[in-house]
């Protein structure tokens, strides 16, 4: 077994120079293939390239930014914004980054609620209102996380954090709901999400990388024992689900053949796949924290 852990390593976890090589090609070789309608054995070998750069670049993420990093030291940039108390705190504190993106991810969950939400009115479309009781709900989350980063600092008060994580997986469960008549609506009306030109490519490489970093993100804050700060990654782990869905609708509107039953497969077989996920995770911090707030009582 021991053995097996290590050969896996090898294959799977590279150091950061081998993971930049392997995937930035395989994704540009991708998205040429798709580009260009490639239908044959040199489309599979993209598909496999880069499923296995997508691997690779999830579990040496973390490498690659310290490597940058270590670069980027010495250079007259960084220490001027070194210089600076609040650039120092923005590039030495990690839980602060999280208060700053938990932030700025509320206002764009907000604008988007508020976008959908009148949209979904004036076309009264069912579409457009799942969407907004989505963005909504998830907004609801990260507005009680950004509530109670304001009235206490992190790791102060873990009963009450716990609390806050339950009542943020109990939102999720609700908010699966949303995702599954999403999904739901996708399969029967065979629609889905279009970006424009050459948007979809900057949409594509946007998603890659808030998807590598919210998984990377949530192992990472596990660590520190905070619920609340779990709980803000499992949110913006859900968010880059969601996000994946989107650009994979819009990669087959775009790229795919015109055949609406493999489209209806491919969004039923990826979107169950994804409300599963978050279910999952939804009832693990329910469950999670319930058992820790019992032998926090007990005790």
């Amino acid at each position: 077994m021991k053995r097996l852990k290590a050969i896996l390593k090898k294959i799977f976890v590279l150091p950061p120079l081998p993971t930049v090589l392997i995937a930035v090609p395989s994704f540009l070789f991708v998205f040429v293939v798709l580009s260009l309608g490639v239908h044959s054995v040199l489309a599979y070998a993209a598909y496999i390239l880069s499923a296995y750069a997508m691997i690779v670049t999830i579990t040496g993420f973390p490498g690659v930014i310290q490597a940058v990093k270590k670069k980027a030291e010495g250079s007259s940039l960084l220490q001027k914004i070194r210089s600076h108390p609040l650039g120092n705190r923005l590039l030495g504190d990690a839980v602060f980054r999280s208060e700053i993106t938990l932030h700025g991810g509320l206002f764009v969950n907000l604008l988007y609620a508020a976008l959908n939400l009148f949209s979904g009115i004036r076309y009264r479309s069912a579409w457009f209102i799942a969407l907004a009781v989505y963005y909504v709900l998830l907004s609801v989350m990260r507005i009680l996380l950004v509530r109670y980063m304001h009235r206490k600092p992190i790791g102060e008060d873990i009963p009450s954090e716990f609390r806050y994580y339950r009542t943020c997986g109990i939102i999720l469960l609700f908010m699966n709901q949303a995702l599954v008549g999403i999904v739901v609506y996708m399969i029967n009306q065979n629609r889905g999400f279009s970006y424009p030109g050459m948007l979809i490519y900057a949409m594509a490489a946007y998603t890659f990388y808030i998807t590598i970093l919210a998984i990377v993100n949530l192992v990472k804050f596990r660590k520190r024992g905070s619920p609340v700060l779990s709980a803000s990654k499992v949110i913006s782990l859900t968010a880059a689900l969601v996000s994946m869905l989107s650009l994979e609708t819009a990669m087959i509107a775009q790229f795919g053949v015109d055949q609406p039953a493999f489209r209806r497969t491919m969004i039923a077989v990826s979107g169950g796949c994804i409300c599963a996920i978050v279910l999952a995770m939804a009832v693990f911090m329910i469950v999670k924290a319930t058992r820790q707030l019992r032998a926090i009582d007990s005790n």
